[in-house]
């Protein structure tokens, strides 16, 4: 750890310089009307009950009036007002701010284009004048107007803002937040009438919106990712964080590199993850002329997808694992994509196996081995287009029974909203309650069903006239224990119902063993629900916040909950503000601020489930653009058909290969098996509770659970590829072998037999996860175990 490291002379001068400057804080949004505007107010109104001095300039409310009403009794030094093609505009008004001298100043438009004979061209400049005269500024941005960004946005939707800002405009500031809103959001605005000043119709439309969303927050993961690094490496931290997905390429030149590459390059294009091509060559020889034909090839391709290639001295063939390992640890890569072995096992003895040499040094780092296709003439190794014309043609087939009755039943059940956020505290309970009374002021008929304020004064403001369904009360060893009152919300069968803390574990004795069963039979009920949840909670996502956090969380809940939801929102804060919040006492008690600002709450786990959450939400929306079927989803098209096939064992590891193999499949729209071989003996009574465990859980993801026996353990490999060929498998999951010699002496390892007998098919080998001590997360806080 370089926390005691002395600093530079720079180091010292940055600093002292950054105490002399004002701080900027940047809100940043997909389109006009996300709620920039109004959140920066409600900053600026904070602040100044805070004792702070804030004025306004150039704030435009666009006559929203949830807007207008954050205006309240802030300051506002007047702007200097001129038309632009008869379109009014406003820019600051530099002297007057500087003679007023203000603490801090709300303004708006970042991307602002001065008149002509202002002492600065652009609204920035402005601003970094005023930081620089030690004035901080808040103020707001569309991702389309980042320099960028613009170009994506305007192939994908045609929109293109009037000005824009350079990228790193971002990364000199102090704070920059996600003001996320759904497309469902913006139209129910728009309905409203409350979205006036918005121009561009393109900019309205759902797809285009739903593109600009993920767009921002695809750029504010990135942003997020590259403080985490900065973080980590100021810790003296290596390894990959567990955040963002990273792949590297090995790939030789020869005929089949530019295959690994592309396989490598589909990879990280639907995990959204950066690409490393990296190739060995030898130093005292030079390349012959096929050798240099293929690195042409391959580096030529590597320039047009946007990875990088790095070209590493060949160390021996038994030393290339140790470099690639090494390369691994260096840039935070988090799979690495190889070939399949061609060597039979006594020429792999003699000259060294690549293979077994990265199962046994890798940490961390899962290995991807993709399938030896040289038999496969003409097999197109990237997915082909498929026939659109042929998939709209489905809209007029007649619908069976089971499909109209699937049909009736998706009518009549009730929407349902989730406000999602990075940790405790962000602020996703007050948003929820926020929206509740905006509801009830609307004359919907809505309730609390359930509220965990934990104390916190803001949110229990939020409250208001919402009325308050009474909990149930349930006897538990002698413990009068309360829980939503499901009975009684159906009994009154409001509009809306909000339910906070979706992960929740009821308490034993309530009809349902978990609170979003409850939210289940809600919307099945007809009854709307707004729920909130945290990243962590993700099921899939457990062991990557372990790997991040060194936490296992134990209240969890199915990845199929966000699928089902009709809008999933993002609350985003920075670290910094969050961890700030805690130290006033805003989150937990008193007693507990500083044991959860060093553990849960330290910077670090912040920054990478911060990042964890754009991640998975931009992947959502992703989704969703798929669904619409529109042809500007970010990640492409995933035209070939994928069967996954995850084979595990009875040990702990198995709920980790059954999570990825989860995950792997969602994206892929794959179908997707589980199995088990047993052998020699009977099942004994613990590990029928074993077996029946990894059943359950397999099925709570939506997979399909086999389980098969054998009198002989070296008969596993031979029976799992017979049933990875029945399924059609086009990838196989398994987990990193032991690294123990007796037991492969003994009877050898199945997972390095599967790799050597079935090079026809990728096998992606899970690393298995450093050990840790890993305390559970309780909800509110965690107990080490």
């Amino acid at each position: 750890m370089n926390s005691y490291r002395r600093k530079t002379p720079e180091e010292i001068l940055s600093t002292i310089t950054k105490l002399r400057k004002g701080r900027l804080t940047i809100f940043i949004g997909a389109v006009s009307g996300s709620g920039k505007t109004y959140h920066m107010l409600r900053e600026g109104q904070r602040l100044k009950q805070q004792g702070m001095d804030v004025v306004i300039c150039a704030v435009s409310t666009m006559g929203r009036p949830e807007t207008m009403e954050q205006l309240g009794t802030l300051e506002r030094v007047p702007s200097i007002h001129w038309q632009k093609d008869d379109v009014p505009q406003k820019d600051l008004n530099l002297e007057a701010l500087i003679a007023r001298n203000p603490e801090i100043v709300l303004v708006d438009g970042l991307a602002h284009r001065n008149r002509k004979g202002a002492s600065n061209p652009t609204r920035l400049e402005d601003i970094r004048e005023l930081l620089g005269r030690g004035i901080s500024v808040m103020t707001t941005v569309n991702v389309y107007e980042l320099e960028g960004v613009s170009h994506v946005a305007h192939k994908l939707t045609g929109i293109q803002g009037e000005a824009t800002v350079p990228d790193e405009t971002l990364e000199s500031a102090d704070e920059v937040r996600l003001i996320d809103v759904t497309p469902e959001t913006m139209l129910k605005r728009i309905e409203e009438g409350n979205l006036t000043g918005v121009r561009s119709a393109s900019m309205l439309a759902r797809g285009n919106l739903g593109v600009l969303r993920e767009l921002a927050l695809r750029q504010m993961a990135e942003e997020v990712n590259e403080s985490l690094e900065k973080h980590r490496g100021e810790l003296g931290l290596t390894g990959p964080s567990g955040a963002s997905e990273r792949i590297l390429v090995s790939a030789q030149y020869h005929w089949n590199g530019s295959i690994y590459v592309r396989r490598g390059q589909q990879i990280a294009k639907r995990l959204n993850g950066d690409l490393h091509v990296v190739s060995f060559a030898k130093s005292s020889s030079a390349l012959n002329k096929e050798e240099t034909m293929f690195k042409d090839s391959i580096m030529k391709l590597t320039s047009k997808i946007g990875a990088t290639f790095t070209e590493l001295p060949y160390p021996g063939r038994r030393r290339i694992p140790d470099s690639l390992v090494q390369y691994a640890i260096n840039n935070g890569v988090t799979r690495i994509v190889i070939g399949h072995s061609k060597h039979g096992p006594w020429k792999e003895w003699r000259q060294g196996s690549i293979v077994n040499g990265l199962l046994n040094k890798i940490c961390s780092t899962d290995v991807f081995f993709v399938a030896d296709r040289a038999d496969q003439e003409g097999e197109r190794i990237m997915p082909a287009k498929s026939n659109r014309v042929a998939e709209r043609s489905e809209s007029y087939k007649r619908l069976n029974e089971q499909e109209r009755d699937r049909r009736i039943d998706r009518i009549s059940r009730g929407s349902f909203k989730v406000y999602i956020g990075a940790a405790p505290g962000v602020g996703k309970t007050y948003t929820m309650l926020r929206e509740g009374n905006a509801l009830l002021r609307k004359g919907v008929q809505i309730v609390i069903g359930l509220l965990e304020t934990h104390g916190r004064q803001e949110t229990v403001s939020q409250i208001g006239e919402l009325p308050v369904v009474p909990q149930s009360v349930i006897d538990y060893r002698g413990t009068q224990l309360r829980e939503m009152d499901v009975p009684a919300i159906l009994g009154e069968n409001p509009e809306v119902v909000l339910v906070d803390e979706l992960a929740h574990t009821n308490v034993p004795g309530s009809k349902n063993k978990k609170r979003y069963e409850d939210v289940l039979e809600l919307l099945d009920a007809g009854i709307n629900v707004i729920s909130t949840m945290n990243v962590q909670h993700l099921e899939s996502l457990n062991d990557a916040v372990e790997q991040i956090t060194g936490i296992r969380v134990r209240e969890t809940v199915p990845d199929w909950m966000l699928g089902i939801a009709d809008e999933v929102e993002l609350i985003d804060v920075s670290p910094d503000r969050l961890r700030q919040r805690m130290r006033e006492g805003r989150i937990y008690a008193p007693d507990k601020i500083e044991q959860a600002l060093g553990r849960f709450f330290s910077k670090g786990n912040l920054i990478a489930l911060r990042e964890l959450a754009l991640r998975e939400i931009a992947d959502d929306v992703d989704e969703r653009l798929e669904a619409w079927d529109r042809k500007e989803y970010l990640r492409g098209p995933w035209r070939r058909r994928e069967s996954i096939f995850v084979a595990v064992t009875l040990g702990s590891g198995a709920e980790r290969l059954v999570r990825r193999g989860f995950r792997i499949a969602h994206r892929l729209k794959a179908v997707w098996h589980v199995v088990y071989i047993h052998a020699n003996s009977r099942l004994t009574e613990e590990e029928q509770k074993r077996v029946d465990e990894i059943c359950a859980f397999t099925a709570r993801l939506g997979g399909r659970f086999e389980y098969a026996a054998t009198e002989s353990k070296c008969d596993i490999p031979r029976i799992l590829l017979d049933m990875a060929s029945a399924y059609e498998t086009t990838q196989m999951i398994v987990g990193q072998p032991s690294k123990r010699w007796m037991p492969f002496l003994q009877r050898g390892s199945v997972v390095k037999t599967l790799l050597s007998r079935g090079r026809h098919m990728d096998v992606l080998v899970v690393a298995k996860l450093p050990c840790l001590r890993s305390p559970v997360y309780d909800g509110v806080y965690k107990v080490n175990v």
